[in-house]
């Protein structure tokens, strides 16, 4: 089951047009689905787990009430998915009181975003392709489209100039930054780039080894 890349800072940014996407503030989690047995894989980035798992099992429930149905519509009628039987989907599972990764074992008010689709063999798509088919449900929030540069990073880490609150109604206290996403196929490219304020609760919480993370 492919894992979601490890996505670098914004020294990674190409300068070309992207998407910039909401970073929520989670954890990394992955779907496969197939056309024999639909939905029957779940993981981390790193491991696999089922609806018994202490943390994260939950979000199976969560994620097929949300996309179960409404996914494998456009995997079945989308022409340019013809003769792929298996797609891993990738999503941001987090709630209110998530911080760098870690959850609150009492915040119940958990939402999952979708973040990515990977029609197998294909690769993830790229963002333009993203959006044209699955724009329709509730993915990833667009902040920003055009081309990446120094002042987009200066608007993120001060956040000025754009504003990087998610709309839903699950959100973070502290923005974390966001996604940049251009290009598509083996083109394809990413870079993260964290505000001034994130980076300051970082500090507060983990003091030594809060680089580790930053970006």
């Amino acid at each position: 089951m492919k894992s979601y890349p490890n996505i670098d800072g914004p020294s990674r940014g190409q300068k070309s047009p992207c998407h910039v996407f909401v970073k929520y503030d989670g954890s990394n989690l992955r779907f496969e689905w197939s056309r024999k047995r639909g939905w029957y894989k779940f993981g981390t980035r790193k491991t696999m787990f089922d609806d018994t798992h202490p943390i994260f099992g939950t979000a199976i429930a969560l994620f097929l009430e949300k996309y179960g149905d409404a996914l494998p519509k456009v995997f079945q009628k989308e022409k340019m998915f013809q003769g792929v039987k298996n797609f891993v989907v990738f999503a941001e599972w987090f709630g209110a009181k998530s911080f760098s990764g870690s959850h609150k074992p009492w915040d119940k008010n958990r939402d999952i975003v979708l973040i990515d689709v990977n029609p197998m063999k294909k690769g993830i798509l790229g963002p333009k392709d993203f959006l044209d088919l699955f724009g329709h449900l509730p993915v990833a929030e667009v902040v920003y489209q055009g081309n990446f540069g120094p002042w987009l990073v200066d608007a993120v880490r001060k956040e000025e100039g754009l504003d990087l609150e998610s709309k839903y109604d699950v959100r973070a206290e502290i923005p974390e930054g966001v996604v940049c996403k251009g290009g598509r196929g083996h083109e394809l490219w990413m870079a993260k780039i964290k505000t001034e304020r994130y980076k300051a609760a970082l500090k507060e919480m983990y003091e030594a080894d809060w680089e580790k993370y930053w970006e």
